[in-house]
């Protein structure tokens, strides 16, 4: 992974990647949505207090796109991961191939597959959460715009808390561009503090959508529990 997004990962626990996608592959990939046999779960988020909205949960085989990105972006970022689990001094090396990380997955009973697209209209918005799945859990994720805000849609920001020890939560507001993918910490981060090294816990969401649609995909290295 480039100098700068490791930074900028270690010092704000997100970074932003531009023009991930193309306009063509982020269309093509909004119109795998009605296949629904490409899908194992559809979530309606209202219904589970979640927010408002919905999502779906991919099934394996994955289209062949996201496991390219699954498997690249995982053997780019489990450097800063194993760095982060030696920080926090937690017992954990994740493995070099996200192949391997999955045989992981598996074997504590994860097996799920957990990307995801999800789709807003107006008024619909997502609570603050984390994408745990299982006891075994990369601490990165990421997230790709699919349209362009202000065109697209309005408001929809992508949203990202972060809980510091003896300090009141502090929060940023992005907004990425259509292809643009955000990578961020899934639930902590390592922060230096005057006894060495913390967690820093994080949180995500989505700030509610004024007009238009507004869909993701989202790209999590864990499976989920069976």
């Amino acid at each position: 992974m480039e100098e700068k997004i490791n930074n900028q990962l270690n010092t704000r626990g997100y970074a932003l990647i531009p023009s991930l996608l193309t306009k063509e592959a982020c269309g093509e990939m909004i119109s795998l949505y009605e296949n629904k046999g490409l899908f194992r779960k559809r979530v309606v988020m209202e219904r589970h207090r979640f927010g408002k909205g919905e999502y779906q949960y991919f099934n394996y085989p994955l289209p062949g796109l996201i496991t390219n990105i699954r498997e690249k972006y995982y053997a780019a970022l489990v450097p800063l991961a194993n760095m982060w689990m030696k920080a926090l001094k937690i017992s954990i090396e994740y493995p070099a191939s996200h192949e391997e990380f999955i045989e992981e997955c598996h074997t504590a009973g994860q097996k799920l597959a957990t990307p995801l697209l999800l789709r807003y209209h107006q008024d619909d918005f997502n609570c603050l959460h984390q994408d745990l799945y299982g006891k075994v859990f990369f601490p990165l994720q990421l997230v790709i715009c699919l349209n362009q805000p202000g065109k697209d849609f309005t408001g929809g920001e992508f949203v990202l808390t972060e809980q510091k020890y003896m300090s009141q939560s502090s929060c940023e507001v992005i907004t990425p561009q259509l292809g643009d993918a955000i990578i961020f910490a899934t639930q902590y981060r390592p922060v230096m503090g005057a006894k060495g090294y913390y967690r820093a816990h994080m949180k995500h969401g989505v700030s509610r959508v004024r007009s238009g649609e507004r869909n993701t995909l989202g790209i999590i290295f864990h499976d989920a529990e069976v």
